[in-house]
């Protein structure tokens, strides 16, 4: 099933692309749902997931490139995880205990560093307490589900046997 490590890497790169179609082209253009912080940054982390996704399909490495490509994914996987899962514990917090709405990201990048702006997101005011649902679930959720498993796919098919296609043998000891 996941035999071509190319065409995974290139289907999760679409799959990446697909998100971002949806995010920005359906939910921002055609609902007028407007991105909060929180929401670009994992926006972010898709784009991120998809371009490593593209360029492992495309370079196609042997062995310890692709495990390279393995950690990439991993690490931006992880990191989208960890903002939508900061994003979901903002939104279940009771109305009124999340204070009221901060200056929008651009601003904060003029009057702070880099880190600080950032450090301020993640603190999140009430534009992020806003709950957007999608067939259900909130819309970090969805991001948490598909990072989640766009990071599994990847590390697994980046690092497992890939015989004479060149990934690492994970056979296991006699």
């Amino acid at each position: 099933m996941l035999r071509n490590r190319r065409l995974v890497n290139l289907g999760c790169a679409l799959v990446c692309a697909g998100l971002m179609a949806y995010a920005v082209g359906y939910a921002q253009m055609v609902q007028h749902l407007e991105p909060c912080p929180l929401c670009i940054f994992q926006r972010v982390g898709v784009m991120a997931l998809g371009v490593i996704f593209l360029a492992a399909a495309i370079q196609h490495p042997r062995r310890a490139g692709a495990v390279v490509y393995a950690v990439l994914i991993a690490l931006a996987a992880l990191a989208t995880m960890g903002v939508a899962t900061r994003h979901l514990y903002i939104q279940s917090q009771p109305p009124g205990s999340i204070p009221a709405c901060g200056a929008p990201f651009n601003v904060l990048m003029q009057m702070f560093s880099i880190w600080e702006a950032i450090r301020k997101v993640l603190h999140a005011g009430g534009e992020c307490a806003q709950v957007d649902k999608v067939l259900g679930l909130a819309m970090p959720a969805w991001v948490l589900i598909w990072a989640a498993l766009l990071g599994g796919v990847g590390v697994f098919v980046n690092v497992r046997a890939d015989g004479a296609r060149g990934g690492l043998r994970m056979a296991a000891r006699p």
